[in-house]
Formats: C-alpha cells, sequence, structure tokens
C-alpha cells in the first residue's frame, strides 16, 4: 500500500510540473501575441522611410487584428464543444493540446517577418496573407488554449485541489508571461543589425519571435506526455450539445455569465495597460532597455502573489481576495499617473499593477470551474470545455479591445515607426496617459461592481452543489449487467453492515434528501467505530474527491451508497483515508473509507453513516435487525432480493 501510495504521489508531482511547465509557454506565447506582437508591428514592420503608407499599414493591420479577433470570438465556444465531444486514446485534451500548440508556434514565428519583403511591395497581398495566418492562428491557440485550462475539472471535483492545481499552473505561466518581458529588449539587440536607440531592429523582433515559438511548442508536448486526465463518475455525466444548443448552455448560466461580464471588462482594462507599459518605457522614459527590470520584479514577485493565493483563499475567502486586488490596481493606476520619468515611482506603480492580477485570475478561473458543478445540478448537462472557454474568449476579448485600442493611441500620440521619445509631444503624451490609465481604471472598476452584485458563486455553495450531485451519482450509471447474467446460487443478497454503532432509521437523519427517500431506501448508523467496510462482494462503481462516499455495485447487480456524515463535504477531504480505487472488486468486510470522528465533531458537523440502495426498481427488502440496535462491523443487517432487479 505504501508503494501504491508514493507511486501516487510520484504520478501527481510529476503531472503538477509537467502542467505548470505548459503553463509557463503558454503564457510565454500569449504575453507575446497580446503585449509585444503589436509593438513590432508598430515600431518595427516598417521603417522611417514608410512615412505616410507606413502609417496607414498600420492603422491597416491593427484593424484586421482587432476585426479577426471579433469574429474569433464567436468560434470559441463551438472550439469549446468540438473538444467536449473528443474521444480518443488520449483522452479529451491532449489532442488539441499539441496540434493547437504546433500550428500556432508555427504561425507566430512566421508573422514575425515582412513576410519575404510583402509588407512594402505588395501591401495589399500582405494584409491578405497576413490576415489568414493571423485568423488560422488564433484559432488554434484558442483549441490549445481551451484543451489546455479545461484540464482543471477534469483533474479534481474538489475545490481546494483545483486551487493547488491552478495555482501551480499560474506560478508556471507567471513566469512564463514575464520572463518574456525579461528577454524581449536582450534577445531583439542581441539579434539586431542597428541599435536604434536602444530598439532593435526588425531582425532581433524575428529571432525573438522564432524563439518564443520554440518554447511554447516543446511546452505543450510536455503537458501530453506529462499529465494524467482522471475519470470518474460524475465526468460521465455528459451530454453530446449540438450547434443550436452551445450558446443556449452558456446563456442559460446566469452565475457564469455575470462573471463573464465582470472578467470581460476588467481584462480589457487590464490588457490596455499592460500592453502600454513597454510603450511607456520607451516613449516616455526614453529607455526601452529598463523594461528588462520591470519584467524581472513582475516574475519574482508574482510567484509569491500566486503562491499566497491558496492561504489568503482559505483566511479571507475569494470575494475578499478579489476586491482587495482590485483595490491594490486602482491605486496602482493612481501612482503611474503621477510617475513621470522617475524610473523608481514607474516600476513600484507597475509591479503593485501587476501583483493583483494572477491573484484575481486565480479567483475567476476558480469560479468557472465550479459553475461546471453549477451548471451541471442546474440543467443536468455537464460541459467542462464549453464552460471553460468561456475565459479564454473573455482574454481575447480584452485582447482585442487592447490591441485596437494600443494601436490608434500608437498612431494618435505619435508612437510609431522611427520615432523616439523627444518626438513625442506633450499633448501626444496626454493622450497616451489617458489612454493608458484614465480608461482602464472606469474598466477595472466597473467589472469590480458587476462582480459584487451579481457573482455569488462562493466555495460554501460549490461544496453544497458537489454534495447534490454526489448524491444523484446512481442515476447516471448504466447498469448493464441483469440477474440472468450473472451467474449466482441463490436469490438473495445478504447486507451486511458497513460500519458498528447504533442503527437508525433513514427516515430520522437530519439530511433531508436522504431522509425523505429520494435517493432510495436503507438505514443510517450513528457509528461507534470509523472503519467503513464491504457490506458484500463487488465493485466499487463511485468515489469521490471528498473521501466522505462511495458507490458500489454488488456481484448481483445491487447498487449502493455510503455516505458519511451530514455537511462533511465541506471538510474536502480531511479527517479521511480512502483504501480502494473506482474500479477495484473487493469482497465483503474488506476495508473501505476510515474516517476520524473527532474530525467531524470538531468541524461541528454530524457523523451518522447514511447507507441506501439506489436502484431504479428497488428490491425486496428485509431488515433483519431492529432499529436502535447496536450493530457491529459485518453483521448481517438487511436481506434483498435479487429477483426484482431490472431486465
Amino acid at each position: 500500500m505504501d508503494a501504491e501510495v508514493k507511486q501516487s504521489k510520484g504520478r501527481k508531482i510529476t503531472s503538477r510540473l509537467a502542467y505548470s511547465f505548459g503553463a509557463f509557454g503558454h503564457d510565454a506565447f500569449y504575453a507575446t501575441l497580446s503585449t509585444y506582437f503589436i509593438m513590432f508591428v508598430t515600431s518595427h514592420l516598417f521603417d522611417k522611410s514608410s512615412g505616410a503608407q507606413g502609417t496607414k499599414m498600420i492603422a491597416y493591420i491593427t484593424m484586421i487584428i482587432a476585426v479577426l479577433r471579433f469574429v474569433e470570438l464567436a468560434i470559441d465556444p463551438l472550439i469549446g464543444n468540438a473538444i467536449d465531444n473528443t474521444n480518443s486514446r488520449w483522452g479529451h485534451f491532449k489532442p488539441w493540446i499539441v496540434i493547437g500548440g504546433t500550428i500556432g508556434s508555427v504561425v507566430l514565428a512566421l508573422l514575425f517577418t515582412s513576410l519575404g519583403g510583402l509588407n512594402t511591395s505588395n501591401p495589399i497581398l500582405y494584409l491578405i496573407v497576413f490576415a489568414i495566418l493571423y485568423i488560422t492562428m488564433d484559432i488554434f491557440y484558442s483549441f490549445k488554449d481551451v484543451g489546455f485550462w479545461s484540464m482543471i475539472p477534469a483533474i479534481s471535483f474538489d475545490s481546494a485541489e483545483r486551487e493547488k492545481t491552478a495555482t501551480y499552473a499560474r506560478v508556471g505561466s507567471n513566469i512564463g508571461q514575464n520572463i518574456v518581458g525579461v528577454v524581449v529588449m536582450p534577445i531583439v539587440l542581441m539579434f539586431s543589425t542597428k541599435a536604434n536607440s536602444g530598439q532593435g531592429d526588425n531582425r532581433g523582433w524575428m529571432a525573438f519571435g522564432i524563439i518564443i515559438a520554440a518554447v511554447a511548442l516543446i511546452s505543450a508536448f510536455a503537458v501530453a506526455i506529462g499529465t494524467k486526465e482522471n475519470d470518474s463518475e460524475l465526468r460521465k455525466n455528459t451530454e453530446k450539445t449540438t450547434f443550436k444548443e452551445v450558446f443556449k448552455v452558456l446563456a442559460r448560466n446566469d452565475q457564469l455569465m455575470w462573471l463573464s461580464l465582470t472578467y470581460g471588462i476588467y481584462t480589457a482594462g487590464m490588457a490596455i495597460t499592460n500592453s502600454l507599459e513597454l510603450y511607456y518605457f520607451t516613449y516616455i522614459l526614453g529607455d526601452a532597455s529598463k523594461f528588462t527590470l520591470l519584467g524581472s520584479l513582475n516574475a519574482i514577485i508574482g510567484v509569491f502573489a500566486v503562491l499566497a493565493f491558496p492561504p489568503l483563499a482559505k483566511k479571507f475567502s475569494r470575494r475578499k481576495v478579489f476586491f482587495l486586488a482590485i483595490s491594490v490596481m486602482v491605486i496602482a493606476l493612481a501612482m503611474f499617473a503621477f510617475a513621470g520619468q522617475s524610473l523608481p515611482m514607474i516600476l513600484t506603480a507597475a509591479v503593485l499593477f501587476y501583483i493583483p492580477q494572477p491573484l484575481i485570475f486565480l479567483v475567476v478561473l476558480m469560479v468557472l470551474s465550479d459553475s461546471v458543478e453549477y451548471g451541471q445540478l442546474k440543467f443536468g448537462h455537464r460541459d467542462e470545455s464549453l464552460t471553460l472557454s468561456v475565459r479564454p474568449l473573455l482574454d481575447k476579448l480584452g485582447g482585442a479591445i487592447s490591441n485596437g485600442v494600443v494601436g490608434l493611441t500608437a498612431v494618435w500620440a505619435g508612437m510609431t515607426a522611427g520615432a523616439t521619445a523627444g518626438d513625442v509631444t506633450s499633448h501626444g503624451q496626454a493622450i497616451f496617459k489617458l489612454m493608458m490609465l484614465g480608461v482602464p481604471a472606469v474598466m477595472i472598476l466597473t467589472g469590480a461592481f458587476t462582480f459584487f452584485k451579481k457573482v455569488k458563486l462562493d466555495e460554501k455553495m460549490h461544496a453544497q452543489i458537489v454534495d447534490e450531485l454526489e448524491k444523484t451519482w446512481s442515476k447516471h450509471l448504466e447498469t448493464d449487467e441483469t440477474p440472468a447474467e450473472i451467474e449466482t446460487n441463490s436469490e438473495v443478497t445478504i447486507y451486511h453492515s458497513p460500519v458498528a454503532g447504533k442503527l437508525i432509521s433513514l427516515d430520522e437523519v437530519a439530511d433531508k434528501t436522504f431522509a425523505s427517500g429520494s435517493m432510495g431506501k436503507g438505514f443510517a448508523i450513528q457509528p461507534t467505530d470509523g472503519r467503513v467496510l464491504a457490506p458484500f462482494d463487488g465493485e466499487v462503481v463511485a468515489t469521490f474527491p471528498t473521501r466522505h462516499a462511495i458507490g458500489l455495485r454488488s456481484d448481483q447487480g445491487i447498487l449502493t451508497l455510503i455516505h458519511i456524515g451530514i455537511g462533511t463535504v465541506n471538510m474536502r477531504g480531511t479527517g479521511f483515508v480512502q483504501y480502494v480505487e473506482e474500479g477495484d472488486h473487493v469482497k465483503q468486510g474488506e476495508e473501505l473509507i476510515e474516517f476520524w470522528q473527532p474530525a467531524i465533531k470538531k468541524a461541528g458537523l454530524d457523523d451518522t453513516v447514511m447507507v441506501v440502495i439506489t436502484n431504479k426498481e428497488m428490491p425486496e427488502f428485509e431488515y433483519l435487525k431492529d432499529m436502535g440496535n447496536l450493530v457491529q462491523d459485518n453483521e448481517n443487517v438487511l436481506k434483498l432480493s435479487n429477483t426484482e432487479l431490472p431486465d
């Protein structure tokens, strides 16, 4: 058993590290695309000699990017649906992560070139080819993005485990996002033939694009090789969603929609400021090389911000973390407005603006992940990738708005090809600061207000939802074995007590779902011992990440759910040890779960064990013990007929 536990821990660590490295490459790619590619277009794709024609082409390219990203927004939910409906030997997600990572990386490298000089020799053909390449890259990036982040709810149903996995990923993505800011100018200048006042040239930017594309490609294969998608009966509660139903599924999940509005407004404002920071260093401070300092600080401090999320969320709740983070961002924007050319003040404001971003991302990602179960309980559908496709969709919305605003701001402020800090007028600086600081502040505050008023899905609500889903587990099992197909010498099943304690009637328990009989017929036990044993020979058909319940099917086809305690889902597995896995065949009397009663009592919860038979066609019951009696584990308590099971 110890060897199996060590092996399981080893697989978890390998999976988390691979997922974290995948996030590193993924966000390095995204940061390059959303922040630095537009800098290449506005400042380096054309030189000073292109004049008005170059400025016009920059405006056209900027508009093409914005329009294509808006068009592609409508495709993202369909991409999520396509991934949900993908079944392969490698799972739902890995094929799309590899395919999307490969095609996206190749095209990104091409976009950091002039396409063989077409930008000046044949501008119209360049714009056509550029548009085709960009939409291709964006679509396949979306397949990878949706597939990558959709793996989180497939890894676990437990909010705490999701927070841990997402935190590992966010550490990787934080480093990936910020390492780009650290290396961008050194790489550009290293490969440039002309320093160009510290801005480098198009050859240096091409080398930068190729390097980032290669890193993103390698990380995609690392995810495919190193991660594991866990299976579960609850994940099998999935119905195929047709093209027409895709947007209907998203729209009717009210918590998903309100969170989407919040994050859409917020991320657009945040992306505008982030994208214009390099412009600030280049055209206001007048020294683009100092941007490496900001990238280094963000990479280091950002890791600590990410690691702080689980303890902060546990102590203060996700909602409080969200509003604290928003407050810090607004203060940072105010500081930026008065920073001028003071490098210490610029760096302080920029770092303060960045620190809350991974915290807000994790809050949003957790609520989005939890909305999968919210929608499943409310509508009977489980649409993982379709639901999680909303976040990259909103990131793209923010990126589309940001790219459009940044391109126009660069043109309006005079920060285009060949310009230096000395060329930017005071009027241009005023326009730039309004777009970089004022507009984002309004958007971020609007998003926070929407979250405060409308988003109600928190940790407590999600725990209750998972508890309700666990109680409906047997409705989604396909019992394809019938008594006629099972070799048995008996027409009855003797059901042994799985727990020692006082036998009580099921209708006396404090949980209304069990007491009402809607779960099925059975009994309850007030335990005197913390061991749960198999009541018959059979198969483990459902396990839960909280380890407080288990589903079994006897060799004669009887389905049973053993549920430890009331409200114990909120303990998130603390105080419970599970000794079997889904798919294991167990013998009557074999230990399944061990629970620590003092932990349940300390949490202020009821430790009553509910035992129910959940077959749709209920077998005949004969209780062998009277209610109120003490029973030992393994003692006979029920006689169940096998003849009444469904044909």
